[in-house]
């Protein structure tokens, strides 16, 4: 008998852990690729790992590693939580050999910080606080066919995505499909790496909205967002409106998607983004297309994308971008890839073109 409790008081013991768990799920997304790239103005030609140093593109492949999950508080509340991290698996931020920071120097990458939230859902929706993905970043997250590659949208069409460090969001409910979403970010004396500015104080130092419709394989998305100038400087700059990096306008963008999503194994997808007073480059619009079709455990896929800049100093100088992929699922969490991406912009010895064979997989 005592053996027999014994054995029931050791079950208890490694069970009771997996159920006070139970609502923990840890995951991550790894990530590998070797890329060859070569510019026009012949500053590099040549090979690379997982986008690092002079390639093109995609500056890195994120390789996230997170923990997330609830307590149910009763009447249908639950307590939520988010952690991400960002682990670099290669010398990715690798510049040039001629500085401490190259792929030979032998040392610990950084671990980096990405989502990291806690907040509140219930029947009337989810409120978080903390560093997050603004709702413009993910009304159209879902309709990049090139994520996280060489031909990432954001690295190669140029669209303006935020994950803000201090924000305040909210997400309602899904309604006939309709989902509305909209975050707010304090100043709290910070700006975007320009230094403290005290005037950065609103609670709505830059704020996001978006509207998003899914129905069947139709997805559609609207978004609107502002980067407040005072995030731009830092106090004197800020108080001195005669310096030269004084920044007198917001930053002000809105975002339209539009796709359809693996309908009999084809998936079309359409961007279209608008920046305005940009203090650090030039107002552009841009564009972008993708589709894809499935068949079996493989898929192809291709997007076409073009910048059009407003006139600078007389010229109009635009870019375009093009690229072409093959995928084959290995299994259902472990994908192999190949693509073909090239680059031209009117801006001289811009010009350049790359592939890149990776592997991702996702836990």
């Amino acid at each position: 008998m005592n053996k027999k409790l014994l054995t029931l008081a050791v079950a208890a013991a490694l069970t009771a852990p997996t159920a006070a768990m139970a609502e923990a799920v840890l995951y991550g997304d790894l990530q590998v690729s070797i890329d060859y790239a070569s510019f026009d103005n012949n500053s590099y030609e040549g090979w690379g790992v997982n986008g690092g140093g002079p390639m093109p593109g995609k500056g890195n492949r994120d390789n996230q590693i997170g923990l997330k999950g609830s307590e149910d508080l009763g009447n249908g509340l639950k307590a939520i939580y988010h952690v991400q991290i960002n682990v670099e698996l290669t010398a990715e931020n690798s510049n040039s050999i001629l500085t401490n920071d190259n792929a030979a120097r032998g040392g610990d990458n950084l671990v980096t910080m990405q989502k990291s939230y806690v907040g509140l859902t219930s029947d009337w929706g989810t409120f978080v606080v903390g560093r997050n993905d603004t709702p413009f970043y993910t009304s159209t997250e879902k309709l990049d066919l090139f994520s996280n590659t060489m031909a990432d949208y954001n690295d190669t069409v140029g669209f303006n995505d935020v994950r803000a460090d201090n924000a305040i969001a909210y997400v309602s409910p899904s309604i006939a499909g309709f989902q509305l979403a909209a975050a707010v970010v304090p100043g709290g004396g910070m700006s975007a790496g320009f230094g403290a500015n005290n005037n950065a104080d609103s609670i709505s130092d830059a704020y996001s909205v978006a509207g998003v419709y899914k129905n069947g394989p139709l997805f559609a998305s609207l978004a609107y967002e502002t980067l407040g100038n005072e995030l731009y400087m830092n106090t004197a700059t800020s108080n001195n409106s005669l310096s030269a990096s004084h920044v007198k306008d917001d930053y002000t963008k809105w975002r339209a998607g539009l796709g359809l999503m693996d309908w009999n194994g084809f998936t079309v997808t359409g961007i279209f983004e608008d920046q305005s007073d940009n203090p650090v480059n030039v107002d552009q619009q841009l564009w972008q297309v993708q589709a894809a079709y499935a068949f079996g455990n493989s898929a192809v896929k291709a997007m076409y994308g073009l910048g059009d800049r407003d006139e600078v100093a007389g010229q109009d100088l635009d870019y375009s971008t093009w690229a072409v992929a093959f995928d084959h699922n290995l299994s259902k969490r472990t994908k192999a890839y190949v693509l073909y991406n090239q680059y031209t912009d009117d801006v001289a010895d811009s010009d350049w073109d790359g592939f890149s064979v990776g592997m991702m997989h996702h836990f």
